[in-house]
């Protein structure tokens, strides 16, 4: 017997698995989704790539879905085939158009009623990010992050955007980020608006717990907890003070139908598992 091959996951199989906290992430951010809207995924991160391909098939029928740089359609698509870069031409084999960057940024009509998602080494109270990297000195960075790419236009472009991490710890929750590449609340309510900028972030979600911002100060709060994470976790691993409500819920889980969907039709790989 060949030890080294794994022996085949049946569908059954893999319904039967427990659901992770990635699942739960992807399914937070579906159910936040309208039909009609457009979405962009950005850089294909795998968690905000689920959720909108999971609000797509599962209630969405009508949204414009960008994925690295294409618009695309795809609720006869029986599984969606995963690529790993922004310019990976497996993505044009379902795709309805493509897009140039230029054209894109310029068209903002569309991004009026957009959501976008955006990744960060370190987020602080207000939701502002930073993806240039940590250390105070730009010239002796402790660690170099990929950079802003496109997330400094987007996240003042779009109607809304969402803070997705795949950790929760001090390092990324900070009282103040090392630079800023993606614009959140500033410092507190009205200073996104004296800039003329729309919308601003939501959610920030994380293997751990969803949070918000308060409407009154739009500084980060709890809004639930993942099974099985006490609220004592996630305040002991966010390096600054969040608010937390007197009753903070528990997130809810995948339906069944969305579970199959993400499991059978989505994230056939297993990347969320």
């Amino acid at each position: 017997m060949n030890i080294y091959n794994k022996p085949e996951t049946t569908s059954d199989d893999v319904m039967s698995l427990p659901v992770t906290a990635r699942e739960i992430m992807a399914t937070v951010l579906s159910r936040d989704l309208e039909d009609g809207q457009w979405v962009e995924v950005g850089a294909n991160l795998p968690v905000p790539r689920a959720g909108v391909l999971l609000a797509h098939l599962h209630h969405g029928p009508n949204m414009t879905v960008m994925m690295a740089m294409t618009k695309a359609n795809l609720l006869n698509e029986p599984s969606v085939e995963e690529f790993e870069l922004i310019t990976d031409a497996r993505a044009t084999r379902w795709a309805e158009a493509y897009y140039i960057h230029n054209d894109l940024v310029e068209n903002m009509k569309f991004r009026r009623n957009g959501v976008f998602f955006a990744g960060a080494l370190q987020i602080d109270p207000w939701g502002n990010s930073n993806l240039i990297g940590v250390g105070k000195d730009f010239n002796r960075l402790k660690f170099r992050g990929p950079g802003a790419v496109g997330t400094t236009n987007a996240t003042v472009m779009n109607s809304r955007f969402h803070l997705v991490v795949n950790a929760h710890d001090t390092r990324i929750f900070v009282e103040e980020c090392d630079f800023v590449s993606s614009y959140g609340w500033g410092r507190g309510k009205g200073d996104r608006e004296r800039l003329g900028l729309p919308g601003g972030p939501r959610y920030c979600v994380t293997p751990l717990c969803v949070m918000d911002f308060d409407d009154d100060t739009r500084r980060m709060r709890l809004k639930s907890v993942h099974p099985g994470v006490p609220v004592d976790e996630v305040v002991a691993k966010t390096g600054f003070e969040l608010i937390i409500p007197d009753d903070v819920p528990e997130t809810p889980t995948p339906t069944q139908r969305e579970l199959e969907i993400l499991r059978k039709r989505i994230d056939v790989a297993g990347n969320l598992r």
